[in-house]
């Protein structure tokens, strides 16, 4: 079976499960688990941070950066298509009480002209515009990259206005090797930023939270409250410091087979491609032919899993434990179903 659904669904290598064999443990919650540590400061540097904090997930390192920042009542202005909005549970309504405010965007891109639209002004019946989220990349567009241009011109007006900022950057790498912006410099626009090495980087699970040291003690207090406090954690920590070390270049082969895929997919007769560019490693489209379901059990009769994108749109994600020939004969299965 092979298997496009997403790049969360990678195996260990045998190098990173050599990694966790190898960990240094300790009792993370005393903050005494020396890879999670390293971990830590490594992640910290990387984005150019004061501190970092190991958690289980993305949404939870999304979900503790809206705890962290905001007060019950706030208002939090993301993209319409975001993570955070789309797949996240409602945990900023639950977790945080905060209201999110959608604003739609051009290919998940949401300006700082987007974004003065619907800045609150102080009258007390309105709620306080307390944060704004972006997504780089950004999933439900298609692995779009945020300009930087842009990023830096929200950065501006935000800080103008005294809103805080924090950045889902789940595929933030996919990003910086695609432009070679370095990811210090995508995270110095924001005041904390979030990255997952359960994507392409290929670990089995975690993520990070990076901020200031005084957001990251609160960050750390909500995690022990939601149930993220982890013991030995080293085990979960060494792969993500392996995957930092070794698999962040080889990202850009996920961008090339992604490309490689869309060009031919958008040879076929009734395959519609969404995206005008392929920027990173994933591939929106849809099927003319027959409804999202239908053509996805076709495929998966025919050994291929993709997922279900937005709406009535399908989508195809690469990683690294899809080979090139694989991805040649992915398309050879969808040619025989379409």
């Amino acid at each position: 079976m092979i298997d496009l659904r997403s790049d969360t669904v990678t195996k260990p290598s045998l190098a990173m499960l050599e990694a966790i064999v190898n960990a240094k443990t300790g009792d993370d919650v005393y903050g005494e688990d020396e890879t999670v540590n390293i971990l830590q400061g490594k992640c910290a540097k990387l984005t150019g941070k004061e501190a970092a904090l190991f958690v289980t997930s993305g949404v939870m390192g999304n979900q503790l950066a809206l705890k962290s920042h905001t007060q019950p009542g706030d208002e939090v202005i993301v993209e319409s298509e975001s993570h955070i909005l789309n797949y996240e549970t409602a945990a900023p309504s639950v977790i945080s009480n905060v209201q999110l405010l959608p604003v739609k965007g051009i290919n998940g891109v949401m300006t700082a002209s987007d974004i003065r639209k619907y800045v609150r002004s102080k009258e007390y019946y309105f709620p306080f515009t307390r944060l704004v989220c972006l997504e780089n990349t950004h999933n439900r567009a298609g692995g779009v990259i945020q300009p930087i241009d842009v990023i830096k011109d929200v950065s501006y007006f935000t800080k103008s206005c005294g809103i805080k900022t924090h950045l889902d950057g789940a595929r933030i790498f996919n990003a910086s090797v695609e432009t070679g912006i370095p990811v210090k410099e995508y995270s110095g626009y924001f005041d904390s930023v979030s990255f997952c090495f359960s994507k392409g980087l290929g670990c089995p699970v975690g993520s990070v939270l990076c901020g200031s040291r005084e957001f990251i003690d609160t960050a750390r207090k909500w995690r022990k409250i939601l149930g993220g406090g982890m013991r030995q954690a080293g085990i979960l920590a060494a792969p993500a410091i392996y995957a930092l070390d070794n698999n962040i270049e080889r990202l850009k082969e996920d961008h090339e087979k992604a490309r490689y895929f869309a060009v031919e997919i958008g040879k076929i007769d009734g395959i519609e491609i969404l995206q005008d560019t392929v920027e990173t490693n994933i591939v929106i489209f849809t099927s003319r032919k027959y409804s999202k379901k239908d053509f996805m059990d076709r495929l998966k009769e025919k050994g291929l899993l993709i997922s279900s994108g937005s709406y009535d749109n399908m989508r195809a994600v690469f990683h690294l434990d899809v080979s090139f020939d694989e991805v040649s004969l992915s398309l050879e299965i969808i040619r025989s179903v379409n």
